[in-house]
């Protein structure tokens, strides 16, 4: 999915994150909020937020000031020239709560291009369907998987692309490897470089990635053809591809859709993402995080990149690595950490 050919960036948008923004649970809200190229936030759906101020919630002070709402018929009457409502939140479970439905018709009312994170797909129901074309807008469901006649199984065609590739690998999920994806393709277009980046889940799509997919939603079969697609895509009109990773390579719940991102994307660097002080893994707290070392060994055994540098959360400085290691939120951090993929390339 490219959104990109859809809003002319930056395309002024509401945030739907009831109940959520500013937790896990509405990253890609608050990824939207934070860095979204594509969109830019004028205002929040959150009633329990509502009256505060994005930048304090997050907790950021390089976020702009958007507003907190309780209602989309607020956030119109702040936003009047919003042309988008995106759905920052997948609740558990899949559905569409209730309380929602009344904010999302009211928007669509009012002209708004609606861009889903469901794992629902609008566009499939023919209520929210008909009522789309009543009022000539578009729904955009991100996590809709690719056309049967766009899947396809990989054969190393991603190996003719004319560009640099630069994966991130996990040692975990949930360590940042969006993040550092992104700030590895920021940090490249500050330096002049002609960069682009591939989005592998729903916030990345939305922050307005060159190409995406919502990788998990690809039979296994086919992910790594996908995945050589959208590299070959972004390098036909960038020098550089940074490509979103997946979970890691000793996962032993998610290890086939790393394993296909590496082979898809078959890249020239990897960039490790770690959280030095994770002893067991997210949502999985049987199984131990297996460590950097091992990660790195695995990479260099299935693949023929180099591991160029590591993510790390912490103070790079205080901490031993076998290879260059920055913090992204650092002064300075992305631009290091990109000065040590570039000295591999």
């Amino acid at each position: 999915m490219n959104l990109r050919e859809a809003f002319d960036a930056p395309a002024p948008a509401i945030i739907l994150a009831e109940g959520a923004f500013g937790t896990m649970d509405g990253k890609t809200a608050n990824g939207v909020v934070m860095h979204s190229e594509l969109f830019d936030a004028k205002a929040v759906i959150d009633s329990t937020h509502a009256g505060e101020d994005a930048s304090d919630v997050l907790g950021r002070n390089d976020v702009e000031n958007v507003p907190i709402v309780a209602s989309t018929e607020e956030a119109i009457e702040r936003a009047p020239d919003a042309e988008a409502l995106v759905i920052g939140v997948a609740p558990a479970g899949g559905a569409l709560p209730d309380e929602w439905v009344a904010d999302i018709e009211e928007a669509i009312r009012d002209g708004l291009d609606v861009v889903s994170g469901l794992h629902v797909f609008l566009s499939d129901q023919s209520s929210w369907q008909s009522l789309a074309d009543e009022h000539g807008i578009q729904l955009f469901d991100v996590r809709k998987p690719p056309e049967e006649d766009d899947l396809r199984v990989g054969d190393g065609n991603v190996d003719d692309a004319d560009a640099k590739v630069v994966l991130t690998v996990g040692t975990d999920c949930a360590v940042g490897k969006r993040t550092t994806t992104f700030e590895l393709y920021r940090a490249a277009k500050r330096a002049g470089l002609n960069a682009g980046w591939v989005a592998t889940g729903q916030t990345g799509i939305m922050v307005g990635a060159h190409r995406g997919v919502v990788i998990d939603r690809v039979p296994a079969d086919f992910t790594a053809g996908v995945v050589e697609d959208l590299v070959s895509a972004v390098a036909e009109d960038q020098d550089i591809v940074f490509v979103e990773g997946q979970a890691a390579l000793t996962h032993r719940a998610y290890s086939g859709v790393t394993l296909s991102l590496l082979h898809g994307a078959w890249p020239d660097a990897v960039v490790l993402v770690a959280e030095p002080d994770r002893e067991r893994r997210t949502h999985f707290e049987q199984w131990p995080v297996a460590g950097i070392e091992t990660e790195i060994d695995l990479v260099t055994e299935l693949s023929d990149a180099t591991v160029a540098g590591i993510s790390t959360w912490t103070d790079p400085e205080k901490a031993e690595y076998p290879v260059p290691a920055a913090n992204v939120y650092h002064e300075n951090g992305p631009e290091n950490l990109l000065s040590s993929v570039r000295e591999v390339l």
